[in-house]
């Protein structure tokens, strides 16, 4: 790759390196410079750019970002669309990240442009939340360095290099022992926080048993929990476990289990027992166990609950990272966990403005018209169910009913603009009042676009990060602007105020630090029909699978 200050003269089909701002010029780091563009900075008196060219044995980012990423990737996990060398990968289910160390760690050892990170090992994750991420750090990756890298991944026969383990729906027992002096309403709480941890996890709790602190007695309730069908027994003592020939490891064995473990360099946590009776796991719990604070005993619970083998040498090796007394605001599993928006999928809402008249069309409403077997509304509808947005609001005035109708009962929220004939400002209005409270972002698409696609939308949201400052997400097609735009929620009350026959694409010279350009293969943001002229010239293509 040839990266450095180019004359113009060598410049087009290059990717800009450094974003170019001069009079009113504005360019984008990564765009790619086209002819047009060479002539435009050629007009504001630039006479050179800093620009990386690509070699023949270079990958560009995107290409390599994605292909590492399909090679990588495992069940319950999907991946974003690229964007600056960046292919995220999201939790499909809730579960267990699993990550092949050593081979992740050799991906990462063959070049520097080539970067993989994931979660912790065994973190709890639910859907949406980002598990991994790839990312190329130039523009461009060695074609054998990445063909390298995919070889690595691709060894199928030790598994994917990163994959969601989910939990599986299982019935769980608790027996506690007691004595004279055990307080019942401590029984009571054990009950209610281990009923929390198990069901966070997709387990379904049986009854749970008490009985006196004796190994004879508490042999007998293992037997009858086993013959009840628990796949996981939980037990937890009056007194702690101090000796595996204390009560309950000695009522394991009379009971005709097998004690494989006691002990854990997690602490709290330090007094877990592992043992098995038949195919049921034994869990002798800590004290701390007693408590909602984060424990040794959540982090064998939680590779149980996903059949993620644990062994004496797995509990052995927890010492780094196992002290935990110092963390207790560590949040509990899924249900306690507080969502960085940075580390999960964006929500992202779509609008379908289909209110207005057509009156440039004449007397037919142009969204209804047919394209390709279907009105024309249906087609940008149905790009926007098929994307990762969600929901889909629908902006109806003009011909309200028969535009309903088209949708056929499709999953949209349908919202009517009783003021659309006052301009396209009312109808954006009424559908930014139907966004949900927890969306991130909008993605505001028009009625009249019917080749757009879910991949070109899946693109904008892969680009869209305001955390980097990509708060307004712009498609474009050979540097020219085009439409669906993605807006920030920060951007919606402004929005609202607008009047007139305007829409919001003004706002994005005001806001143009917070705004990212995303290219697009093909001109389908650049086309909206408006004229009997435009509709007879469109061809709509087959859906490409990725962009």
């Amino acid at each position: 790759m040839i990266f450095g200050d180019l004359p113009l003269a060598e410049a087009e089909g290059a990717i800009l390196a450094h974003s170019v701002r001069e009079g009113g010029l504005s360019f984008k780091k990564g765009r790619v410079l086209t002819a047009e563009d060479i002539a435009a900075l050629k007009a504001a008196n630039i006479r050179t750019v800093t620009a990386a060219r690509l070699g023949p044995d270079d990958i560009h980012e995107d290409e390599a970002a994605e292909r590492l990423a399909r090679a990588m990737i495992g069940d319950g996990l999907e991946a974003a669309a690229p964007f600056t060398g960046r292919v995220n990968l999201h939790a499909t289910r809730p579960g267990l990240c699993v990550v092949d160390r050593e081979r992740l760690n050799r991906i990462n050892r063959v070049d520097e442009a080539i970067t993989v990170a994931t979660l912790d090992q065994y973190a709890v994750v639910d859907p949406g939340r980002m598990a991994a991420t790839i990312k190329i750090i130039p523009f461009a990756a060695p074609r054998g360095d990445l063909a390298l890298c995919e070889a690595v991944a691709a060894q199928r026969d030790l598994g994917p290099v990163v994959r969601i383990a989910p939990f599986r729906p299982r019935k769980v027992g608790l027996i506690q022992t007691r004595l004279p002096a055990t307080n019942p309403k401590m029984l009571d709480k054990t009950v209610a926080v281990t009923n929390a941890r198990v069901t966070a996890l997709e387990g379904v709790m049986a009854p749970d048993r008490r009985c006196a602190h004796n190994a004879k007695t508490l042999a007998g309730e293992i037997r009858q929990q086993i013959a009840n069908g628990v796949e996981l027994l939980l037990i937890a003592g009056a007194s702690a476990i101090t000796d595996r020939r204390d009560v309950l490891p000695a009522a394991v064995e009379a009971a005709g289990g097998e004690v494989e473990h006691f002990g854990m360099p997690v602490d709290p946590g330090n007094l877990l027992l592992l043992a098995r009776l038949g195919r049921t796991v034994i869990l002798g719990l800590p004290g701390c166990a007693r408590s909602p604070k984060p424990n040794g005993f959540d982090w064998v619970l939680r590779r149980v609950m996903a059949d993620v083998p644990v062994t004496r040498a797995d509990i052995m090796a927890m010492g780094v990272g196992g002290l935990l007394m110092e963390i207790p605001t560590r949040p509990q599993p899924r249900h306690g966990e507080t969502e960085d928006s940075a580390a999960r999928a964006p929500r992202i809402a779509a609008i379908v403005l289909a209110a207005g008249r057509s009156t440039r069309m004449g007397q037919d409403n142009k969204l209804l018209t047919p394209v390709d077997g279907a009105p024309m509304v249906v087609k940008a509808v149905d790009a926007a169910l098929a994307s990762q947005a969600t929901p889909v609001i629908v902006v109806t005035g003009h011909e309200a009913e028969a535009v309903a109708a088209a949708l056929g009962g499709r999953n949209v929220t349908i919202v009517q603009s009783p003021l659309y004939a006052e301009g396209l400002s009312r109808s954006l209005k009424a559908g930014l009042a139907a966004v949900p409270p927890d969306s991130d972002g909008v993605l505001v698409c028009l009625g009249d676009m019917p080749r757009i696609t879910a991949a070109h939308l899946n693109r904008l949201i892969a680009a869209y990060n305001p955390a980097e400052g990509r708060a307004i997400v712009v498609p474009t097609f050979n540097g020219k602007r085009g439409n669906p735009v993605l807006w920030d929620r920060r951007f919606l009350a402004e929005m609202g105020e607008l009047a007139g026959d305007v829409g919001a694409r003004h706002m994005i010279g005001t806001y143009e630090d917070l705004a990212v350009e995303t290219p697009m293969p093909d001109d389908s943001v650049l086309l909206d029909v408006d004229t009997p002229d435009a509709l007879a010239a469109l061809t709509v293509p087959e859906p490409r699978e990725a962009l």
